[in-house]
């Protein structure tokens, strides 16, 4: 009988020590799992994951971009009209070679995306026109995200990917928009000065640089020949 009392007062500790040591690996791994009694049976159940970031694909990318270029594209032009109503003649001129600048780089990324099997969507929103200040400050802000933010973003992921021609594509966009911020930055800063008539700019139709005087043999840009570049007035 002691001996069947010593016996049952060994299992009892060794009871009490399992469950010590699965309450002590619980807590341990409580950020990972929960555990749920009910009715006498334990269950263990894992805890939601965090959420985790997504790279997107560089196709996804270049709908992105072929969006937000077929977009700038219609809102440019809508600014330059609105500067015509408010005589700003000049400012009215950068307006349209943005324009055309933003369609060189929405068909270029269309060519991309049927190059690797999807068909180019956009969905065109409407413009929101106010002053033509405001309109340049909106398109100066607009180019610098694009030109420091979301180009490299796309251009690295490209990379990362191999897909050629979406590289060329992005790098060329991101230069280009450099310029076009610059552009729009110098307009704001002396409006006045913009007022005037006739101006002209140039447009590379290959990758969308904007620039006032052709005094170059390449662009600065891609250097493709000065002979692509298109006068907007």
């Amino acid at each position: 009988m002691k001996n069947l009392s010593k016996i049952l007062i060994v299992a009892a500790f060794f009871s009490l020590a399992t469950v010590f040591c699965a309450y002590a690996e619980e807590t341990k791994t409580a950020e990972t799992t929960t555990v749920v009694v009910s009715e006498g049976v334990a269950a263990i159940i894992p805890a939601a994951s965090a959420p985790v970031s997504v790279e997107k694909a560089t196709l996804d990318n270049l709908q992105a971009a072929f969006n937000g270029e077929t977009n700038a594209h219609a809102r440019y032009l809508a600014f330059a009209k609105k500067a015509d109503e408010e005589k700003y003649g000049k400012a009215a001129t950068l307006f349209r070679a943005a324009a055309r600048a933003e369609q060189v780089h929405f068909e270029r990324h269309a060519k991309v995306i049927k190059e690797l099997g999807a068909t180019p969507a956009a969905k065109i929103e409407t413009p929101v026109v106010k002053s033509t200040a405001e309109n340049l400050k909106a398109a100066m802000d607009g180019e610098i995200y694009e030109s420091t933010v979301m180009y490299p973003e796309f251009l690295a992921k490209a990379e990362k990917d191999k897909i050629q021609g979406a590289i060329d594509a992005f790098e060329d966009a991101g230069k280009a928009e450099a310029v076009h911020a610059g552009l729009y930055k110098r307009a704001l800063t002396n409006l006045p000065e913009w007022k005037s008539k006739g101006e002209k700019f140039y447009v590379c139709t290959f990758c969308g640089n904007v620039v006032e005087k052709l005094n170059f043999k390449e662009c600065p840009l891609c250097g493709k020949s000065k002979d692509l570049y298109l006068r907007v007035r």
